[in-house]
């Protein structure tokens, strides 16, 4: 397991694969060779120490810090972020946008234990008031990618490229009488097969946990939290908007604020779904924000983005404020259902 060290409210170097997909505004991890195969090792240690291994390739990258603050950019939205629903029990077996087509219906129960100040009488949640889990503390964060035989292929330690909170939440913790997370970040075997060039399935799949892996290094699960809640509005996260379950994996329910997505028109890649199509920021290809509204029953659209270094109209996920988030199903068809492979 690698050992946290404390430091600063400051985010160590980014990974060096997210510096190559904001190449040109947005090229992605990875550039798929036909007949070939194309090899990206990023390992990100404390104190600003980055070593990369990476394909040679005649794109100069543009190298992007982050800082542990919410650095996304993007037009005034008009998603009241003082008034967001609560997406409490709001999953189908059918899909439907604003909604998560669940391959389950029961939940279990777990995560956190009442409401917190940020809850307003209306059945709305400020984003803006809600409490973050106390701490900064950087990580050994490893991800390695590649690209052969038609899959996309990602291992890893699953530990962020950025700071994180300090877990088990301490009772001293602000946000510790409204959860109380017990468990601590320990590194895990990430090891995530995708397809390079995914296709819209006949029908789309439904959700189980997990979505796919962020290139911040660290997993993407559901809307949902253990009970079927909305974990964005209930469950404590930490100023990066992660936190880890019951093994110890660091993972996110929404989109990470300390994944650096700058400029003013479509967003950047920003993750892959266990279907193979990118995560893209909150930004569609005019540069407005978007909103649910905006997208389909799994959460997407089709436009213009940056895929593999050139600009291609195709399907893509798009993260917003509101309920789900990021994903609503899966518009392709998954390979795997977790990131331990």
């Amino acid at each position: 397991m690698s050992e946290p060290t404390s430091s600063p409210h400051r985010l160590q170097a980014v990974l060096a694969a997210v510096a190559v997909a904001l190449i040109a505004g947005g090229a992605s991890l990875v550039a798929c060779t036909p007949g070939g195969t194309t090899t990206t090792t990023t390992t990100t240690k404390p104190r600003s120490t980055t070593t990369t291994k990476a394909a040679t390739t005649t794109t100069k990258a543009t190298t992007t810090t982050t800082k542990a603050t919410a650095t996304t950019t993007a037009p005034a939205s008009s998603v009241d972020p003082t008034h967001l629903p609560v997406g409490d029990g709001k999953y189908t077996t059918t899909p439907k946008a604003g909604y998560v087509y669940t391959c389950q219906t029961t939940f279990n129960g777990g995560g956190a234990s009442s409401k917190g100040p940020w809850f307003n009488s209306d059945g709305t949640w400020d984003s803006t008031k809600k409490g973050v889990v106390d701490g900064s503390v950087t990580w050994t964060s490893i991800l390695e990618t590649s690209v052969s035989g038609g899959y996309r292929y990602f291992s890893g330690n699953d530990l962020p490229s950025h700071v994180t909170g300090k877990f088990p939440i301490a009772q001293t913790d602000d946000v510790y009488p409204y959860d109380r997370n017990p468990n601590a970040i320990a590194s895990q075997t990430l090891s995530v097969k995708v397809p390079a060039n995914p296709t819209i399935a006949s029908e789309p799949t439904c959700i189980r946990g997990e979505l796919g892996i962020m290139l911040t290094g660290s997993a993407l699960f559901s809307a949902f939290d253990a009970g079927g809640r909305d974990a964005v509005a209930w469950e404590a996260q930490d100023i990066c908007s992660g936190h880890p379950q019951a093994q110890g994996a660091y993972h996110y329910h929404s989109l990470s604020a300390c994944i650096d997505d700058p400029g003013t028109g479509q967003s950047n890649l920003l993750g892959y779904a266990y279907d193979g199509f990118g995560i893209y920021g909150m930004r569609g290809a005019d540069g407005r924000e978007l909103t649910d509204a905006d997208l389909d029953e799994c959460h997407g659209t089709t436009s213009p983005v940056m895929w593999d270094g050139k600009l291609v109209t195709m399907y893509h996920y798009v993260a917003t404020r509101e309920f789900p988030y990021v994903m609503g199903c899966f518009k392709g068809t998954p390979i795997q259902n977790q990131f331990s492979g």
